[in-house]
Formats: C-alpha cells, sequence, structure tokens
C-alpha cells in the first residue's frame, strides 16, 4: 500500500513537470536544459527543418523517451531492477502526459521572465516530488549514477553540465541571445526548486546519544552510510552512553528519527542541516 502511494506520488509529479513545461515554457520557444533539452532539439529539427506538422501536440517527450530507450537497458544491466522500473514508469509518465498536455498557441503569461520564473518554480516541484518518493525522471540521472559507480569524480550535476553546454550551445547558433538567457534563467529556478524541496539533496549531521547502539547503527548500516562511534558518560548522572555520529541526508534523518522513536523514545540526538561533506560520503539520489 504505502509503495503504491509512493508512485502514485512520483507520476502526479511528473503531471506537474508537463503542466509547468508545456504550458509556460514551450509556449515562449524556451529550452530546458538536460536531456529534456536534446529531446526539445530533436522536435525542433522534425518541426522546423523537416516540416513536420503534428498540430499542438509537443513530440519532445516522445523523443526524450526514445533517448532513454538505451540509457534504460543501462539501468537494468548496471543499476538494479528497482532503479529501471522506478525510471520507465516515471519516464513513461511523463511522455505521456507532455505528450496529453498541449501547450496553449498564445501564452497564458506572455512576460518571458515571468513565464520563466513560474515554469522553472512549477517544474522544479513535480521533479522534486518524484524523487522525493523514489522515481527517476531518467536521463541524466541515469547516465549520472552509471558513471559515478565507475568513478567517483563523475556526478548527476557534471553530467548535466555538459548536457547543458551542448543544449544551449545549439539555441545560441539557432535563435536570438535572448532566448538562452530565459532558458538559463528557467533552468537555475528549475534546479534551485527541486533541490530546495527534495530533502536528499540536504546534508544533515547527526549526533545521538544511546544506551541501544547496534540498532542505531544497523538502520545507519540499512541506509547505505558508515557511522563513527564514541564512549561518552552522562555529566550529571555519570552513566555511560554511546555516542553514533554520521551524515545522511534530510530525508534519511527523519527515517532515522522515526527508527529513534521506535526503539529509544528517550535518546538525545541533534541534527544539522546543510553541512558541508568532503570525502568519501555517498549521496543517494533515491531511497536505499
Amino acid at each position: 500500500m504505502k509503495s503504491t502511494k509512493k508512485l502514485l506520488l512520483a507520476i502526479i509529479g511528473t503531471f506537474i513537470y508537463a503542466i509547468g513545461m508545456n504550458l509556460f515554457i514551450v509556449p515562449l520557444g524556451l529550452y530546458s536544459g538536460g536531456f529534456m533539452g536534446i529531446g526539445q532539439l530533436i522536435r525542433t529539427f522534425f518541426v522546423n527543418f523537416l516540416n513536420l506538422n503534428v498540430g499542438n501536440i509537443d513530440i519532445a517527450g516522445i523523443a526524450y523517451y526514445v533517448i532513454n530507450i538505451p540509457l534504460f537497458i543501462l539501468a537494468y544491466k548496471k543499476l538494479g531492477k528497482l532503479f529501471f522500473w522506478s525510471s520507465i514508469i516515471c519516464v513513461t509518465s511523463m511522455t505521456i502526459f507532455l505528450t496529453v498536455v498541449q501547450a496553449p498557441a498564445v501564452p497564458f503569461i506572455e512576460d518571458t521572465l515571468t513565464a520563466a520564473l513560474i515554469g522553472g518554480m512549477i517544474c522544479g516541484a513535480g521533479t522534486a516530488l518524484t524523487l522525493i518518493n523514489g522515481g527517476s525522471g531518467g536521463g541524466q540521472d541515469i547516465l549520472g549514477m552509471y558513471l559515478t559507480g565507475i568513478n567517483p569524480a563523475f556526478s548527476v550535476g557534471k553530467i548535466g553540465i555538459m548536457v547543458n553546454v551542448f543544449v544551449f550551445g545549439c539555441c545560441a547558433l539557432m535563435y536570438d541571445i535572448s532566448i538562452v538567457i530565459y532558458s538559463l534563467i528557467y533552468s537555475v529556478i528549475y534546479s534551485l526548486a527541486t533541490d530546495k524541496l527534495h530533502s536528499q539533496n540536504i546534508n544533515t549531521q547527526v549526533l545521538i546519544f544511546t544506551h541501544k547502539e547496534d540498532d542505531v547503527v544497523s538502520f545507519i548500516h540499512d541506509m547505505h552510510h558508515s557511522a563513527t562511534l564514541w564512549d561518552g558518560k552522562g555529566a550529571y548522572t555519570k552513566k555511560e552512553v554511546s555516542i553514533v555520529f554520521t551524515v545522511i541526508s534530510k530525508y534519511e534523518a527523519n527515517l532515522l528519527k522515526k527508527r529513534l522513536e521506535q526503539v529509544e523514545p528517550n535518546a538525545f540526538a541533534i541534527f544539522g542541516d546543510n553541512v558541508s561533506v568532503l570525502g568519501n560520503y555517498e549521496k543517494h539520489l533515491l531511497p536505499k
């Protein structure tokens, strides 16, 4: 039941993304970054250069899906079946919504800057909802996770930057520079909205004073993280206590809080958000 609810929310997130994209960004001829931007470039090639008449239907979503097919195969072979099914369900629903939700002939908001800001916030909120509930938007998420596993120097963010340079470079060659500028503004707002709402992008340091060290550490290990242990003593009670220190995402921190309430409601814990981490720390894009 819980997994079904999370999947439904992830799909709703793709619908919100499609609303923001097709109602605010597409009518003004702006472009997204990432692999969706490549899908939009393919659409432009078919519509403007091959004169493919598709009416009001935006085929960028279909192009995005086709791009993802080899990445689906990669996810299945290298990243596991759970991530594969999450990706294929969310990308499929996104493609359907992007195709069904038609862009208006006349933009709802004619001011390009305002449309870019609103569209970025809506699309970012949709993507965050999908990610929070274990979904995957495919594209650079799949490629970035695979390459990170091969070489830690890679990351989804770095892959995104390289793809964006290609997309916006093509836009600069085809259009007025204002299209590139407003598309960049949209992409920045989109990224900021996603990061602010997606709790897995927020690093949280956790300091726990517990008498049930094994239960706490076991749960941290289940989230594929490690911890540092110290022996402590209460200054007032003089009782021995275990001190557990770890860094996890804010999403995982909420799971840890619930676990502590179950195994040791009286445990003393400190949670601090937005910490900078250097070294061997694995950030999980999706819940393990």
